[in-house]
């Protein structure tokens, strides 16, 4: 009898013990996804927000007559609309092919090469320092489709808010890291040597990206060969896009992002210029200004994690669209600095939640086993709109003469208008 209860008690342990090791697994594969976060994040802080646009449009362009901000204009505007038109296909592609991770680690490189050569670059040699950023911020951005898709792989429905958001969280962190060792290798450790800062950001992006390379889920037997799938992609795209125009939730919360994100994404990018150009910001402040939104942006991600969870993404969503919509009016008044600074505080508060809850909403609306494919779709939403807010901004300060507060109003009619649409999108969660 001893023998038959112990030979009936040992699956039981063994099955248990798989669980256990199956969880660590899961459990190790969402920080390795949450480090990746961390990693990418000195990118866009350092070579699209801070530091390399102030370079490229003074430096290597130089000069007066607005030739500076003309080609940095078409750099951004160019890669995005690559990334917006090539991640549905390449998404696709993925997903039929297995090879999602493979993919998203020749993004990296393009990246990562693409900044480090950037080390080659100085006075006058624009058309170089062009094609190296185009090529290096399409690394970057087409990266971040696979990297989104991995988060319906390795977390429950019920934790993708949570999960998303610390993603943005520790990215923030990232962000704001990489901004402060921007600054110690300009003053302090290579003053006057630039070049050592792309050095810095490739350094720290290859560094702590290598976890997620190591323990998320491997590339797994496709349907297809990458050929194939390539071929089967360029024939289906127009039927996979009447595909999802005809998932009546994931097209109309589709809608609504394009507009929110549009007039969210315009700020980020018009910060600086706004700072400068209304509030009289130095160069020095209006790094101060983007550490104070890089802060506050992860603290909002943290705090909002767990109620995104149990609120669901759609109410986090609308309470900080309601919250940047305020704030974008109250800013058409403001006039003193401190003011400025209070409401950049609470925009960065509402940024990094309504990114995360953004994603996680995504998440939930996408049909099981084209999660790449389907944010091929967001990044093109969110790229392709990313062109709108900037146009509408410069048109409304231009006929403004030169009054860029008008464009505060333009920007959040767009948050507006997203926040209405997504009135009409149910809640996965709620259901």
């Amino acid at each position: 009898m001893s023998q038959r209860a112990g030979s009936r008690s040992r699956p039981p342990a063994v099955t248990r013990a798989n669980r256990n090791e199956a969880e660590a697994t899961r459990r190790r594969q969402v920080r390795s996804w949450v480090l990746f976060d961390f990693a990418n994040s000195i990118y866009p802080a350092v070579m699209t927000t801070a530091v390399f646009p102030v370079f490229y449009v003074s430096t290597v362009v130089g000069g007066e007559g607005g030739q500076g901000e003309l080609w940095w204009g078409w750099a951004v505007s160019l890669s995005a609309l690559v990334v917006a038109l090539s991640a549905p296909l390449l998404g696709a592609i993925a997903d039929r092919s297995g090879l999602r991770k493979r993919f998203m680690a020749i993004y990296v490189a393009f990246c990562l090469a693409g900044v480090a050569l950037l080390v080659t670059v100085g006075p006058g040699m624009v058309v170089a320092g062009f094609a190296l950023f185009v090529v290096a911020n399409i690394g970057f951005e087409g990266a971040v489709v696979f990297y989104n898709a991995y988060l319906s792989d390795i977390t429950p429905p019920e934790e993708r808010g949570s999960v998303s958001a610390y993603g943005f969280g520790w990215g923030y962190l990232g962000s704001a890291l990489g901004l402060v060792l921007a600054l110690v290798f300009l003053q302090v450790l290579f003053p006057g040597q630039i070049e050592a800062v792309w050095l810095l950001v490739a350094g720290f992006f290859f560094v702590f990206a290598i976890p997620a390379f190591r323990n998320l889920p491997s590339d797994r037997a496709g349907d297809m060969r990458v050929g194939e799938a390539a071929v089967w992609g360029l024939r289906r795209f127009h039927v996979t896009l009447r595909e999802v125009w005809g998932l009546r939730d994931l097209r109309r919360f589709l809608l609504s992002y394009f507009f929110y994100i549009d007039g969210i994404l315009t700020v980020i990018v018009m910060a600086g210029v706004i700072a400068t150009g209304t509030f009289g910001f130095e160069q020095t402040d209006t790094i101060i200004l983007f550490l104070v939104v890089q802060f506050s942006a992860l603290a909002g991600a943290f705090v909002l994690a767990k109620p995104t969870d149990r609120l669901g993404p759609k109410g986090v969503l609308t309470g900080v669209l309601i919250m940047w919509v305020i704030a974008g009016i109250a800013a058409y008044f403001v006039q003193t600095t401190p003011v400025f600074y209070g409401l950049a505080m609470v925009a960065g508060l509402g940024l990094g939640s309504v990114q995360s809850a953004s994603r996680a909403y995504m998440s939930l609306l996408i049909p099981e086993g084209r999660e790449a494919e389907m944010f091929g779709f967001y990044a093109f939403c969110g790229k392709t709109s990313s062109v709108l807010g900037p146009l509408l901004f410069g048109l409304a300060t231009f006929i403004a003469a030169g009054n860029q507060r008008p464009g505060f109003l333009v920007l959040t009619a767009l948050m507006l208008i997203g926040l209405l649409l997504l009135r009409r999108v149910p809640d996965p969660t709620r259901t």
